[in-house]
This record gives C-alpha cells, structure tokens and sequence, in this order.
C-alpha cells in the first residue's frame, strides 16, 4: 500500500514536469523540494518500519543515480531538472515496488535482479526514447517535400524540412550550419543542431530572399526528455525493467 501511495504522490509531479518542459524545455527547481516533502511522510513511515535496512539501500540507491547522472550532466548529455527528478525518485523509492491491483501482481515481467528502481526508469526512459526518430521518419514520409527529403534519408530520423518563414517556433535547431563565400551559400551538418537566434533567422531569411538556398531547410525539435522520463516511469511500475527483458529474449 505504502509502495503504491508513493507511485500516486510521483505522478502529478512528473506530469506537471511534461508539461513545463514542453512548453518552456525548463522545470523549475522548486518542484522537487515539494515532490520529496509530499513523499517524506511515507519515506519516514518505511524507516520506521524497516530499519536500518531500507535506510542503506535508499543511500546505495541516491550515490549511485548521483554518480551516473552528474557524469552525464557533466559531458552535456543530461539536462539539470532530468539528473534532479532521478534523484528525488531514488530518495522516494529506493527498492523497486512490488504492487498488487485487483488481480494483477506488478510489475508484469517480475522483478529485475538488481533492485535499484530508479536505474530501471532510466534505462526504460533510454529505450523509449527510440520512437522519436521513428515517429520524425514516419511524420517525414507524409510530407509533400518527401522527394527532397530523401536526398538526405538519414536527415529523416532528426528532424524535418521547414519553411524559412517558420524558423521562428520555438525550441527547435538547425541540422545544418549555412556559410556565404563568394555569394555562394554552403551548407554543412552540425552535431546537436545549430541555435537559431534572432541574427540566424535573419541571415536565413536574406538568403532566402536572395535565393542562395532552398525555400525549406532542415531543423530538429529539442526532446523535452522528461517525456521519455515519465514514461520510463510507468512502464517500469507497470511492466518492468525493459532493457532486463530484451537481453532475456535475445538470451534464451
């Protein structure tokens, strides 16, 4: 009960997360002194009843996700609101939750062998983070500039071909970065896309009117990762540990 109590106090937090990362790709900081106050009855009433035990495994659990998160963070490859949200859940539940609703015994698979919940959320929110690029190569399939885009088929897994006119929505980067020698225009790919400031969108926009390059360009949306976050979330409460499962499909 006190295992499934602690799943109901972290969803609306992470939902709100979703929310605030979708429209602004930020989570304020005062969220998650809040979300582990609202779980701090429950993280009490488990010491109490558990003891020194579940006292060492919620610190395994927090050095470990510190650790792993602060060198993601660290190379550029983890935001500060994704790294915290970790962190306070491994502080809420350290040991993965065994629940039982209705009839239904979860998770679904069975319990992973290493009992680290949180490390099963991130690892879910990693592998789901794959429909993205199959989600952008499908939504490019239905566009009318398809016969450009796949001049650059691997372009179609990053992102999508926009209007010059339509750089200005936010929260989105340029896959290419342009350059003008001798009035010609070149372009080249750039890791992590190119930030599109009010002096990019302008330049693009004269190239445009000069018609040095082409009336679309190609430009890849910022993953609000907090998406993948949550669902690695609720897929691991409901279903498991999804990395654990491949490696036993592929295994047996």
């Amino acid at each position: 009960m006190i295992e499934l109590l602690k799943v109901l106090v972290c969803m609306p937090f992470l939902l709100y997360s979703c929310y605030s990362d979708i429209k602004t790709r930020r989570v304020t900081n005062k969220l998650w002194p809040i979300m582990l106050g609202v779980a701090a009855p429950l993280i009490i009433y488990d010491i109490a009843r558990y003891g020194i035990p579940y006292v060492k495994w919620t610190l395994i659990s927090f050095i470990f996700i510190f650790a792993f998160v602060y060198i993601l963070f660290y190379f550029g490859a983890f935001g500060g609101a994704d790294a915290k949200i970790l962190m306070v859940i491994s502080l809420i539940l350290p040991i993965y939750p065994a629940l039982e609703l209705i009839s239904y015994h979860l998770p679904v698979a069975g319990m992973p062998p290493i009992g680290l919940f949180t490390f099963s959320v991130f690892g879910n929110s990693v592998l789901l983070t794959v429909v993205v690029p199959l989600g952008l190569f499908l939504y490019n399939l239905t566009q009318p500039s398809l016969k450009d885009a796949l001049k650059r088929p691997h372009y179609m897994f990053i992102g999508y071909r926009s209007l010059i006119k339509d750089l200005e929505r936010p929260h989105i980067r340029l896959i290419e970065q342009y350059e003008e020698n001798d009035g010609n225009v070149s372009h080249r790919f750039t890791t992590g896309g190119m930030q599109l400031d009010e002096d990019t969108i302008a330049t693009m926009k004269e190239y445009d009117r000069k018609g040095l390059i082409e009336k679309r360009v190609w430009v890849t949306p910022g993953l609000p990762f907090m998406i993948p976050i949550t669902a690695g979330f609720i897929s691991a409460v409901i279903y498991g540990d999804l990395i654990f499962q491949l490696t036993l499909h592929f295994l047996l």
